[in-house]
């Protein structure tokens, strides 16, 4: 698909009815039974109509090219806490930055992310409409909702295609459509300041009316405020982002795991410190061998078609190995490289033991994207950074996560550094895809584990930092021949 948003291949009548399959099976949260008709006037006409939508965009969401695989890791692959014990297995381009427009250009994400953008804008656009006719039902928190992914999607892909904000907010970030776009449609790309502000905006406008309450499957007004937190951050308001991450923590709906709990967490579904969790359920969001938990496992571990795709870097074992007895060494075993060296992660497939979160198959286990040690990290380091620093409150905040290494000290207002939450940020998120951006946004050097004996490398340097220009994927050369406008605001060096 080329840009879904021109709708080049597809009427708005399909779309509509392909939503309404997408987002009608599944239990828990994807528990409406499927309709056989979506015209685009009369798709939506109750909020349970609305749901049915939201379902299909909460699959969407796990793709394998978005948050079911290839976004996780995106950011820990890039970031230096993987390592690849030997190419041609898969996704080698994202450690080795093997990309260009015509090939390995990952437009992947482009493409479903705009597709979810499509979903949304058509569901709001259908919303706005209902209730401009009078209609009684109550679309306030599905509307929040949409409101607050298109959010969370936005900012995905600014980070993606984009530099970032603190290093240059003027240069291109990606389209903005906020609205359903005719199929004759071009648009070009928005400033990565203007991207940030509509994030802020959508963030904003639904936080009011989305609910409070917990949702398992789906995004909530903790969510919204979690969102908030991380794209603050990115934008060096660091109170702002305290503030955000504060009212999580300071909510009480949600409570951090005990050192006996962690563990078994993930092989938990919506756990007390799930805060925006996707539900992965067999046969129709599990990828089974291109799941995340078959891609970080070891190679033959379960089934000969684990091939070991990536394991964690010495840097990331190095952090880890401060502490012998830190409780997430207890989703880590041994890799194929040696069966003493603790590199394979089994947070997706339910523990080292593989045994799932619950459910008929090992690797559909949900998709934890907002947890809430997160908060306390973003708390932790926006204390810290912000004018003037509370050094006291950062400590406290990231001694809450820290304690999961019970041998190390805990930090003091004397000896708490960016450094040390940033490593501590590491620890605790590996895998969940956020190593990467944390580098880029706080402007410091990547070295990547290159030395196991398969690896060659000629498409970057060991060592990169947010300056290398594949540091930002390019525009895939389909997207530019389908809409040629976009060829003079090519990522720099790419052309």
């Amino acid at each position: 698909m080329i840009f879904e948003m021109k709708m080049r291949y597809y009427k708005i009548i399909a779309v509509f009815t392909a939503m309404l399959f997408l987002g009608a099976c599944g239990k828990d949260f994807l528990d409406v039974k499927p309709t056989d008709s979506g015209d685009a006037a009369t798709a939506i006409q109750t909020a349970k109509d609305a749901k049915v939508i939201m379902n299909g965009i909460m699959r969407r969401m796990l793709s394998s090219n978005y948050y079911g695989r290839n976004f996780l890791m995106y950011g820990d692959v890039k970031g230096g806490d993987l390592t690849l014990y030997s190419q041609g297995r898969g996704l080698d381009a994202l450690y080795t930055f093997n990309h260009s427009p015509q090939s390995n250009s990952y437009s992947g994400f482009w493409d479903t992310m705009y597709g979810i953008i499509l979903q949304i804008n058509n569901l709001l656009k259908n919303i706005e409409r209902l209730e401009a006719e009078g209609s009684p039902e109550n679309f306030d928190n599905i509307k929040g909702q949409a409101l607050t992914l298109r959010a969370l999607v936005y900012f995905d892909l600014v980070r993606l295609y984009g530099k970032p904000y603190n290093y240059d907010k003027a240069s291109y970030g990606v389209p903005l459509v906020t609205e359903p776009l005719p199929a004759s449609a071009q648009p070009l790309r928005a400033s990565v300041e203007e991207v940030y502000n509509q994030v802020l905006r959508d963030l904003a406008d639904g936080a009011p009316i989305i609910s409070k309450s917990k949702q398992n499957g789906y995004i909530n007004y903790y969510g919204n405020k979690m969102i908030e937190a991380r794209v603050r951050l990115h934008m060096e308001d660091y109170a702002g982002a305290l503030a955000a991450a504060e009212e999580v923590i300071n909510s009480g709906v949600y409570t951090l795991y005990s050192n006996a709990q962690w563990v078994n967490s993930w092989g938990t579904q919506f756990g007390s410190e799930s805060i925006f969790e996707l539900g992965v359920f067999p046969n129709e969001t599990d990828l089974g061998s291109g799941s995340p938990g078959f891609y970080l496992r070891r190679r033959g571990h379960g089934g000969g078609t684990a091939l070991g795709w990536f394991m964690a870097s010495d840097y990331f074992l190095d952090r880890l190995g401060e502490d012998p007895d830190d409780v997430r060494w207890g989703v880590m075993d041994y890799d194929e490289s040696s069966n003493t060296r603790f590199g394979s992660i089994y947070k997706y497939s339910g523990g080292v033991d593989l045994r799932g979160d619950g459910k008929s198959t090992p690797t559909a286990v949900n998709i934890k994207v907002i947890r809430l040690s997160e908060a306390y990290l973003i708390a932790a380091e926006a204390a810290l950074m912000k004018n003037p620093s509370d050094k006291e409150k950062a400590a406290d905040y990231l001694n809450e996560i820290r304690k999961r290494s019970p041998n190390l000290a805990p930090a003091t207002d004397a000896d708490i550094t960016l450094d040390m939450i940033l490593d501590e940020r590491s620890k605790e998120l590996v895998a969940e895809g956020h190593r990467f951006f944390d580098m880029m946004r706080t402007n410091k050097p990547i070295e990547f584990n290159d030395e196991f004996p398969d690896l060659e490398i000629p498409h970057r340097p060991k060592i990169i930092d947010r300056t290398f220009f594949k540091a930002i994927l390019p525009i895939s050369q389909a997207e530019i021949n389908a809409n040629p406008g976009l060829k003079a605001q090519q990522n720099p060096n790419y052309n």
